[in-house]
């Protein structure tokens, strides 16, 4: 008796230890707080805290509503507070619940399929046990093995090994208790861009900015109030071969007017948005970056050229040109803007003779700091057109020509306007003689800034002396 006594408190005991260490879970419901920082190269960083009820001694957790695209060897997992706190294994479980997962779980094991029966008016059950799923389900129903059997299938139970989402599984060693866990991980499928709006004034010499971030969330996941903050800039890191494809998805659409204040941030720039939004899975959302009204513009036409045209004898290079058309703005306070500027695509309209806004073109702009210069080409100019010319052409010596040329550029617009004829030559270069004042860009650039009177003409003639080897 006393044996068995001993026998039935051991098993007592075994039981309520097992109890004890049956794994624990945490999900959303639980989050206190959660930041996400999303950087322009479609990953994140996400970091949580939950409250948590944890076993003492040794005891799993499973932390779910992460996202699917979680990088687990990213995870960083610790207690907030005093009290002992381990991380002893991780495991990152992401067999997913699925028909076919579900099939591949039961190969070797009986199922039920019902097949409906139009002359009962009901389902006939049929006991079958899956032999295969590698293309279609092969099943053994009775004494015959069969594929493509109509019906609907059914299943005793699901599976200890297959979870309805991707879960984060930790074995813990701690004091247990009510405790908040911190914990942050990387994810792939988020990514934020940057899109401006410029509108320009009649004469082409103010414009009204306004400056979009588009927050794209295909991570798997949602987060509630989130703190959102982004950050601008080439962050280095290693990739591997596990990038996953999201084309395809389908997104939806929200539009928040929100304030966002801008911080350095080692040598990136971080964006925070100064209240919490709601970041949900497979969404777009917008918000308003910057708004500067009456920003300065300068419009530059310019007409560029070759090096290659003073290492051969060519004739005429190109008849009828088209002068390229560029705005120029600095990103200055003085200019009513001033922030550091991520990279993205500014679009450019203007009112025509009713008033109403018509697209006039769209550039792509690097991440731009403060004071620095933005030059956004628009297109080609239609009514400004240039012929350029080799009119004589020498050797003299190994690598080495003297060539003179004549620009020819022609005004058809009702207005005078100046173009900048600007002139990548290479090498050692001389300008010989020319008939306009020209200015050195660089050490192998120089340009002539030409006035051309409304409908009128002005020839441009230079000699330049060069040495390329």
């Amino acid at each position: 008796m006393r044996r068995l006594a001993l026998l039935v408190s051991l098993s007592l005991a075994a039981a309520a230890s097992a109890v004890a260490q049956a794994p624990g879970r945490t999900s959303a419901d639980q989050r206190q707080a959660v930041t996400i920082t999303v950087y322009n190269q479609n990953f994140g960083l996400v970091r949580e805290v939950r409250a948590v009820d944890l076993a003492r001694g040794r005891a799993a957790l499973e932390f779910r509503d992460v996202a699917s695209q979680i990088e687990p060897y990213t995870v960083s997992v610790h207690a907030l507070g005093t009290g002992r706190f381990a991380v002893l294994e991780q495991n990152y479980r992401y067999d997913l619940l699925s028909p076919d997962q579900l099939l591949k779980k039961y190969v070797g094991r009986k199922i039920k399929v019902y097949r409906w029966n139009s002359v009962t008016g009901r389902d006939d059950p049929f006991d079958a046990e899956v032999l295969s799923v590698n293309q279609s389900p092969i099943l053994r129903i009775g004494n015959e093995i069969t594929y493509g059997f109509p019906g609907r299938m059914a299943f005793p139970e699901i599976p200890e090994n297959l979870i309805a989402e991707p879960t984060l599984e930790w074995l813990l060693d701690s004091d247990g208790g009510r405790r908040q866990l911190e914990v942050s991980y990387l994810t792939g499928g988020m990514n934020w861009r940057a899109d401006y709006v410029m509108v320009v004034n009649d004469a082409d010499t103010q414009g009204d900015l306004t400056g979009w971030v588009t927050l794209d969330n295909q991570s798997g996941a949602s987060f509630k109030d989130a703190q959102l903050k982004l950050v601008a800039g080439d962050v280095q890191r290693v990739r591997d071969q596990m990038a996953r494809d999201q084309a395809g998805a389908m997104r939806a659409m929200a539009v928040a007017t929100v304030t966002v204040t801008e911080e350095g941030l080692f040598e990136y720039h971080l964006y925070t948005l100064e209240r919490p939004t709601d970041v949900l899975n497979n969404e777009q959302k917008q918000v308003t970056l910057l708004e500067a009204s009456g920003v300065g513009l300068v419009k530059r036409l310019v007409l560029p050229g070759q090096p290659y045209y003073y290492r051969a004898q060519t004739g005429e290079v190109m008849s009828n040109q088209k002068v390229s058309v560029f705005l120029e703005f600095r990103n200055s306070g003085a200019n009513r803007l001033g922030m550091p500027l991520p990279k993205g695509i500014v679009r450019v309209y203007k009112a025509d003779k009713s008033g109403a806004q018509q697209f006039i073109g769209e550039d792509q702009i690097d991440h731009t700091p403060r004071d620095e210069l933005l030059k956004i080409k628009m297109g080609e100019a239609f009514d400004v057109v240039a012929d350029r010319r080799q009119m004589e052409w020498h050797v003299s010596g190994r690598c080495e020509s003297t060539s003179s040329w004549e620009v020819d550029l022609r005004n058809h617009k009702d207005e005078a306007v100046t173009v900048d004829v600007l002139e990548p030559i290479g090498g050692d270069w001389t300008i010989v003689a020319s008939s306009h004042k020209w200015e050195r860009v660089d050490a192998r650039t120089f340009k002539f800034e030409v006035g051309i009177p409304a409908r009128g003409e002005t020839k441009v003639t230079y000699q330049a002396k060069v040495k390329w080897c």
